[in-house]
C-alpha cells in the first residue's frame, strides 16, 4: 500500500534519511505548535471546513434548504452530488496535480454561491439558479474534500490518526453549531408562523463561507510539513495528469475500495431522511436551528470518543479497529431501532403538529433526543471510515485518491436519496434502506481491517515513523529503520 506512490518520489527517498532535528527542536522549545506542524495544518483545515462546509450542513440541516416546499433544495441537492460524485473520485488526482494552494480556495469559493442561490430564491422563486449552483457547488466540493481527506490522514503520525480525524471532526461541526445558531436567533420570534428563514439567515452563511475560502490559501503542501521527529509527511511532488488517470481507474478495480464502497454510499444517504423527514417534518423552524446546534455537537463528542477508542483501547492497530466497528455497529443499531419507533407515529399523509422547543412540552423531549442521536452516529460512522482508510497508506499522494473514491461514492449514494426524497419514496422505507446500508456495511469493513490494515511496530507506537510501510521515510537515532 503505497508503495507505488513512493516509487513516483524518485531518489527524494535517499535525501528523507537525514533527520531535520531543527524541527523537533522548535515544537520543544516553543508554548505554540509550529506552523508547518500536522497539528497547526490539521486544525487549518478544520477552520476552512468549519466556514464552508460546516455552513452548508447547519444549511441543509433546517430541511429544504430553510424553505417551506422542499423541491428546490432536493433539486439543487441532486445536481450537487452528481458532479461531487464525478468530482469527489477526480478530486485526488487534481489535488495531486495541483496542490492544495490551488483546490482549497477554488472548491471553497463554491459554497457562498451556493448559499447565495437561495438568497435569491427567497426572492424570485427559480429553481434554475439554485440548481446551477448545486451543481457547481458539486465540482468545488470534490476538489474540496479530496484535499481535506488527504490533509486528515496522510499528515498525523500514524499512531494518531484516530485523534486528529476526531479533531478535525470537531472543528468542522463547530461550523455546524455555529451555523444552527444563526438561524435560530435570527428566525426566534417566526415561531409556529414561521415559513421560509430570512436573508439574514443565508448572508451570515455567505460571510462565513468567503472567509473560509480566504482562509484555505493558509494551508502548507505535504511536502512543507514536518512532523514532530523531523520527518517530512511526504517527500512527493505534484504528480502528472496522466499518472493521475490511470490510478484513479485502478480504484474501481481495487478489493479494498470495493469493500469500503457500501459505507461510502451509506454515509451520506441518511442525510436526506434525517433533515427532510425528522428536522423539517417534526419541528418549527426555530426549533430545527436549534435542533442542528445539538446535531453537529453530538458529532464532536462522538469523533472524540471513538478516536480514543481507535487510538488506545488496545496495543494492536487491528484489535482497536475491530473493536471500535463494533461498538459503531452496536450504538447504530440502537438509534435506528429507535428512529423506527418514531416514525411508525408519521407519514407524508399523516405529518405531526410542527413541535417547538418552549411550547410542545413533553412532546418535544423524544423526537429531539432522536435527532441528538441521528448526529451522534454520524460522527461514529464517518469517524470510523476515515480511520479504516487512513490505516490502508500513508502517502499523501495515495490516500488523496482513496478519499476521492470515499466522496464521489458517498455523493452518489446521496444524490439518489435526495431523489428518493423528491419522488416522496414512504418515510419508513426511506429509514429502513438506510438502516440496511449502514447494517451491511460493518461486517465488510471487518472484512477490510482483517486482511488490509497491519499492526504498527513498535517504533511507531512510540510516535516514530515507519520506513517499510512509508510512513514518513526517517530512521531513528541508531541508523536503523523503524
Amino acid at each position: 500500500m503505497g508503495l507505488e506512490a513512493a516509487a513516483a518520489g524518485g531518489d527524494g527517498e535517499q535525501e528523507s534519511k537525514t533527520p531535520n532535528p531543527t524541527a523537533g527542536e522548535r515544537s520543544s522549545s516553543s508554548l505554540l505548535p509550529r506552523y508547518n506542524s500536522p497539528l497547526v495544518q490539521v486544525i487549518l483545515i478544520g477552520l476552512v471546513c468549519f466556514c464552508c462546509p460546516g455552513m452548508f450542513s447547519a444549511l441543509s440541516g433546517m430541511g429544504g434548504g430553510g424553505q417551506v416546499d422542499p423541491t428546490a433544495a432536493n433539486n439543487a441537492n441532486t445536481a450537487l452530488y452528481a458532479a461531487f460524485a464525478v468530482f469527489g473520485v477526480l478530486g485526488g488526482g487534481i489535488y495531486n496535480v495541483l496542490g492544495p494552494r490551488v483546490t482549497l480556495p477554488l472548491g471553497c469559493a463554491t459554497y457562498a454561491l451556493y448559499a447565495g442561490s437561495f438568497l435569491y430564491y427567497n426572492h424570485y422563486k427559480r429553481q434554475g439558479f439554485v440548481v446551477g449552483s448545486g451543481a457547481v457547488l458539486g465540482v468545488g466540493a470534490g476538489l474540496l474534500w479530496a484535499g481535506q481527506g488527504a490533509i486528515m490522514t496522510s499528515y498525523p503520525p500514524p499512531n494518531r490518526k484516530g485523534g486528529y480525524i476526531s479533531l478535525f471532526w470537531s472543528v468542522f461541526n463547530t461550523g455546524g453549531v455555529v451555523g444552527g445558531l444563526i438561524p435560530f436567533a435570527l428566525n426566534f420570534h417566526q415561531g409556529d408562523g414561521g415559513g421560509s428563514v430570512t436573508d439574514g439567515t443565508y448572508i451570515g452563511f455567505m460571510c462565513f463561507m468567503v472567509a473560509g475560502a480566504l482562509l484555505s490559501l493558509a494551508i502548507l503542501p505535504p511536502s512543507k510539513v514536518i512532523r514532530d521527529d523531523g520527518s517530512q509527511c511526504t517527500q512527493l511532488t505534484y504528480s502528472k495528469p496522466s499518472t493521475e488517470a490511470i490510478e484513479i481507474l485502478k480504484l474501481f478495480g481495487n478489493w479494498k475500495m470495493l469493500l469500503i464502497a457500501p459505507a461510502a454510499w451509506a454515509s451520506n444517504f441518511f442525510y436526506t431522511y434525517q433533515f427532510n423527514n425528522v428536522n423539517a417534518a417534526r419541528f418549527n423552524v426555530r426549533t430545527r436551528g436549534l435542533n442542528n446546534v445539538f446535531y453537529w455537537g453530538a458529532q464532536m463528542v462522538g469523533s472524540f470518543a471513538i478516536g480514543h477508542i481507535l487510538d488506545f483501547s488496545f496495543e494492536s492497530r487491528r484489535r482497536r479497529g475491530f473493536v471500535g466497528i463494533g461498538i459503531v455497529a452496536t450504538i447504530g443499531t440502537a438509534v435506528w431501532a429507535g428512529g423506527l419507533a418514531d416514525q411508525l407515529d408519521y407519514s407524508y399523509g399523516k405529518l405531526p403538529p410542527k413541535l417547538d422547543f418552549m411550547d410542545s412540552g413533553p412532546k418535544f423531549a423524544g423526537p429531539f433526543v432522536l435527532y441528538f442521536s441521528y448526529g451522534l452516529l454520524d460522527a461514529l460512522f464517518q469517524s470510523l471510515v476515515y480511520w479504516v482508510i487512513g490505516a490502508l497508506a500513508d502517502e499523501s499522494e495515495v490516500l488523496s485518491r482513496y478519499v476521492g473514491f470515499y466522496k464521489g461514492v458517498q455523493s452518489a449514494g446521496a444524490a439518489v436519496a435526495w431523489q428518493l426524497d423528491t419522488k416522496k419514496v414512504p418515510m419508513l422505507t426511506q429509514l429502513v434502506v438506510n438502516w440496511g446500508l449502514t447494517t451491511v456495511s460493518y461486517p465488510l469493513l471487518v472484512v477490510l481491517v482483517a486482511l488490509a490494515v497491519k499492526d504498527e511496530v513498535k517504533g511507531e507506537r512510540e510516535g516514530k515513523s515507519s520506513s517499510e510501510n512509508k510512513i514518513g521515510c526517517e530512521d531513528d537515532e541508531r541508523g536503523r529503520p523503524v
